[in-house]
């Protein structure tokens, strides 16, 4: 009695190294097998190419909400450093203002004393520390004065950036109800996506999924399988010569683009995708 053998499939472990062009020359399927793996690994690109659209609707918002955040931390140590100078120039303000009471109050101890010299040279000694005493005078009222002027700058700047901290606030506020609206738009189609895609995975080699995300991760459209677009690969725009065309067309198996590596599948998936 002859029994019939049921074929099992070997799940070959993934080379990370691998790509379309060395699959295309281990891999030993039938036909309608081949043609079959190619149908889904384009319909696993189109429903990726789909989640890279929703994300590009967030364009640059991560990065500005980022920025903004930055910015904001900035401004706001730069407050608190403006308050700390603040402070130290008050106090050295009141310092300076203690100063001059003191020479005012010396000045005038001298000028009193002045009255009951009795002799010269007392006279002269007691004139020499109202000098000195005047010119610490002066000097503190100097120091009071760029104190006071270096106060008034702070507090312009301080206000000035308070109103900075204001406006980015707003700004940082609009732009993450925006992201927010974007994600909560798109979080379901994206979500479905996602499902459909590990579903599709799931029937195909990890081989060639491993191949199919390195090929994906290194373009810069995201673009891993592509058809023939106006005779040209879809995703370098090379020329493909005619016989090769007709190879792709027949879905009998891996065909990589010779100048960026990404498979080739016929443009009927395409159609049928639409």
């Amino acid at each position: 009695m002859a029994t019939s053998k049921q074929k099992t499939m070997i799940d070959t472990p993934i080379d990370r190294r691998e790509t379309f062009m060395s699959l295309s020359k281990s891999m030993n399927d039938s036909e309608a097998s081949m043609e079959s793996r190619l149908r889904t690994l384009y319909r696993i690109q189109q429903r990726d190419s789909k989640i890279d659209q929703i994300h590009l609707l967030l364009g640059e918002l991560p990065n500005e909400i980022r920025d903004l955040e930055d910015e904001l931390e900035g401004l706001k140590t730069r407050l608190v450093k403006y308050g700390e100078e603040m402070t130290e120039l008050e106090k050295a303000v009141s310092a300076k203002k203690i100063d001059a009471e003191n020479s005012k109050a010396a000045i005038e101890k001298y000028r009193q004393q002045q009255g009951n010299v009795k002799n010269n040279r007392e006279y002269v000694s007691i004139s020499r520390e109202m000098e000195y005493q005047q010119l610490e005078l002066e000097l503190a009222n100097k120091r009071i004065n760029e104190k006071s002027a270096q106060l008034r700058e702070k507090k312009a700047a301080i206000e000035i950036t308070r109103k900075e901290i204001e406006e980015k606030a707003h700004n940082l506020e609009e732009k993450r109800k925006e992201s927010e609206s974007i994600i909560e738009e798109t979080s379901k189609e994206e979500e479905m996506l996602r499902k459909e895609i590990d579903e599709l995975s799931a029937t195909l080699d990890s081989r060639m999924l491993a191949a199919y995300h390195k090929v994906r991760d290194n373009a810069r459209n995201g673009l891993a399988v592509v058809t023939v677009k106006r005779d040209a690969c879809g995703g370098c725009f090379n020329k493909i010569p005619p016989q090769r065309q007709l190879d792709i067309a027949m879905n009998k198996k891996i065909i990589v683009c010779e100048y960026c590596g990404r498979i080739l599948v016929s443009n009927d998936f395409e159609k049928e995708e639409e």
